[in-house]
């Protein structure tokens, strides 16, 4: 597995429904999609603060499981996870996210988290995520409860952009992401090539829920979800 820039070390989809959307002057606004909710068992999510702060909610996203897939019209940013999925000790958690689209006219993104604990609060949420843009580019990112956001790794500009991340096409944006946890130390593989290693002790736990992230206003198909040893 090659690593594209260095160990980091840190503190820390095809389907379309109708939507009703807003434009803000200062910025992109949530849409609500039609008929949303969550569909899949066991599933639950938590709304970002800015998404909620718009008076949004759970509803004007649509989370369905088909078979063995996740199809997901998003509104609001948001967290999604499954209470009984949860990863300990080593192991590797991946997905790929298939046909990721937006409307927006700039960079989207969605991907998996790890170590989720106190997920159920805004104040006690610790987990880290790894998200691909449609542009090409990468994230790692870590919540640590009230704390702020510690960035790890890349973010959404050109110099983050990445050989090994695929960007949007015709038919969205599709991409493998991999979180590897390995005598607690964690790397983020995207298309099979390391993006970003965190040391052991450098996060809040590599333990806990895996799940899904996503950014707002994005359509996508998520294959493949699931945890091995």
């Amino acid at each position: 597995m090659r690593l594209v820039h260095g160990v980091v070390c840190a503190v820390a989809l095809a389907l379309v429904v109708p939507t009703v959307s807003a434009q803000d002057p200062q910025g992109e606004k949530d849409r609500a999609v039609v008929g949303g909710g969550i569909s899949a068992a066991g599933w639950t999510a938590r709304l970002d603060a800015a998404s909620i702060k718009q008076g949004r909610a759970l509803t004007d996203s649509k989370f369905v499981q088909k078979g063995t897939d996740f199809v997901l019209n998003i509104g609001p940013a948001a967290t999604y996870w499954n209470p009984k999925n949860v990863a300990k000790g080593d192991y590797t958690v991946k997905a790929t996210i298939r046909n990721l689209k937006s409307n927006a006219g700039h960079p989207h993104s969605a991907g998996i988290f790890i170590g989720g604990q106190g997920m159920d609060s805004e104040t006690t949420q610790a987990y880290t995520y790894c998200i691909a843009y449609t542009n090409g580019a990468a994230l790692v990112r870590q919540f640590n409860g009230t704390a702020r956001a510690t960035t790890i790794f890349g973010g959404n500009r050109p110099e983050n952009i990445l050989p090994a991340v695929k960007p949007e096409g015709p038919d969205g944006a599709t991409n493998e992401i991999a979180w590897t946890v390995k005598g607690g130390v964690a790397t983020c593989s995207i298309n099979g090539t390391a993006v970003a290693t965190v040391e052991a002790g450098k996060m809040p736990s590599t333990d806990g829920i895996y799940g899904i992230r996503v950014t707002h206003n994005v359509d996508m198909t998520i294959a493949g979800f699931g945890l091995s040893k």
